[in-house]
């Protein structure tokens, strides 16, 4: 993973010292805002930062990222930490190289996994799992805590709608010890991917692996077990193990070993709970502080679901939030829950900086920098705005200015199924409860691989909704409707860039 791009520099910021490089300037505990920071101060489209022997190179505007987003001439790469991830995630669709046979094979047998048929499969799930978090906190004294309690929710829909497995998130206030396994993977990654070109760092490295090694091993025997435990029940693929499990590949018959399901199951449950509880934790945070907003998702819950706070949306009514859908769009501007991702070029080519870049070199995508280019988002783009991702103010927008999903055939795969999780749970609690936060609070994000609010609790007071019944059925913005791929994947390398933009 050495990026020294044939010797060439890049803007970095001022200060560079022998040895460390610019290691003075990032804080080991937020370096997302570090660089987030260095990008705001610099100005530069592309940046680097030199932490001792090893380049990071950043890209830091819309334009720019745009021109990295182009699939004819760039893929994905790994950057250090997903790298030091393998080490926990293996082959799984996130952390595999595009070029690896598993990736290909994976992704295709799992594209039926997020069709609309599947999709309403799965919507029962979210609610049931949703009505016992209700539950739990009913039973709660005080205020709640947003993200944990977030976490142990998607944690739990996904494990029930990919595994038909209970995790008991709601039995105590504690996680499941499957979260305390993935935290310590995602901030040993990190901390591996620091270090690993610190002179020096050996021991430092060797206590971080064998942390983390309790950890997998802890997993490993989890996985081992659902996946044997299932291996001994008639074949079925009414979850995403069970497809894993049975399904042949239409054209080459071939099958993923029981190594690789253990990687996949894994990807899901890290990747694909982790980065829903934020975007969930930051749309409540946003809410909290932003009355109108949420005095119009109040409305549009009750003009959707109707009088009774206890009315669940249907799988069809879901499309039809389209503030909240505005508002979670925003939330993710500001704060993408998978902040960045890395791009290499097919082959030797030359950016509009003028820059060579060769396969083996690799940029970082950085998107909180991306979703506030002023020159796409405008003088405001700090601020919070649902409106504008109205379709009057998208239009025109810049493809590729907005990418939380990731881009490409390396986008998310599970992104439907996120969007229809977050849209039905923020319906719902919405319908139900009046939220309140601290005023006191003060933003504090906990950085992993993913980013998610700490410290950030609301009180929830019964909410008796506006009385009527729910209004007739309209059709659904574009770009908001559930997606029938006919059996294809719906967010594979066919996205569009006018759909990127008008959200």
């Amino acid at each position: 993973m050495r990026n020294d791009w044939g010797g060439q520099s890049f803007p970095h910021p001022p200060g560079r010292l022998p040895i460390v490089g610019d290691g003075r300037g990032i804080d080991p505990s937020r370096p997302l805002h570090s660089m987030v920071g260095h990008a705001a101060r610099l100005g530069e489209p592309i940046f680097e930062i030199q932490v001792f022997d090893q380049k990071f190179v950043f890209v830091a505007s819309a334009e720019l990222a745009a021109e990295m987003c182009d699939e004819q001439r760039f893929g994905k790469s790994l950057s250090p930490a997903l790298e030091a991830l393998r080490d926990f995630a293996g082959d799984g669709l996130f952390t595999a190289r595009t070029e690896e046979p598993n990736w290909r094979l994976a992704h295709d047998l799992l594209r039926p996994a997020f069709t609309r048929a599947a999709m309403q499969s799965y919507h029962p799930i979210m609610l049931e799992t949703l009505a016992e978090l209700f539950a739990y906190w009913e039973r709660l004294d005080g205020p709640v805590d947003v993200s944990r309690d977030m976490t142990k929710l998607t944690l739990e829909t996904l494990a029930r709608a990919a595994l038909s497995r209970d995790f008991a998130s709601f039995e105590g206030t504690e996680p499941h010890p499957f979260i305390a396994a993935m935290v310590t993977a995602l901030t040993s990654s990190q901390r591996v991917a620091t270090l690993s070109g610190a002179p020096g760092s050996r021991l430092a490295l060797r206590r971080i692996r064998k942390r983390q090694q309790v950890a997998q091993d802890y997993v490993d025997e989890l996985l081992d077990d659902i996946i044997a435990a299932r291996r001994a029940e008639p074949p079925s693929e009414h979850d995403l193990l069970g497809i894993m499990l049975s399904a042949k590949h239409p054209e080459t018959g071939e099958q993923l070993d029981d190594t690789n399901i253990r990687h996949q199951i894994l990807t899901f449950l890290v990747a694909g709970h982790e980065t829903t509880s934020g975007a969930l934790s930051f749309v409540l945070y946003y809410l909290s502080r932003h009355p109108e907003a949420l005095a119009a998702a109040h409305a549009e819950a009750d003009e959707v679901l109707g009088g009774d706070r206890d009315a669940e949306p249907t799988f069809e009514q879901v499309a039809r939030f389209r503030h909240l859908r505005r508002v979670l769009d925003e939330a993710l501007r500001l704060w993408p829950t998978a902040p960045a991702f890395s791009r290499s070029p097919r082959e030797t080519l030359t950016l509009s900086t003028g820059h060579v870049m060769r396969p083996q070199d690799w940029a970082i995508v950085l998107l909180p920098s991306v979703h506030r280019d002023q020159g796409v988002w405008g003088e405001d783009a700090e601020e919070f705005d649902p409106d504008r991702f109205l379709p009057e103010n998208s239009r025109g927008r810049m493809p590729h200015s907005y990418k939380p999903w990731g881009t490409g055939e390396r986008s998310c795969i599970g992104r439907q199924f996120a969007q229809h999780e977050s849209m039905l749970v923020l319906a719902r609690l919405l319908h139900r409860y009046e939220i309140t936060g601290d005023p006191d609070y003060q933003l504090d994000i906990a950085e992993r691989l993913t980013i998610v609010p700490k410290g950030f609790e609301l009180r929830l007071t019964p909410r008796t909704p506006s009385a009527g019944p729910a209004t007739e059925p309209v059709d659904p913005e574009p770009g908001t409707e559930p997606v029938d791929a006919g059996g294809a994947c719906p967010f594979s390398g066919a996205q569009r860039d006018g759909a990127d933009a008008a959200r």
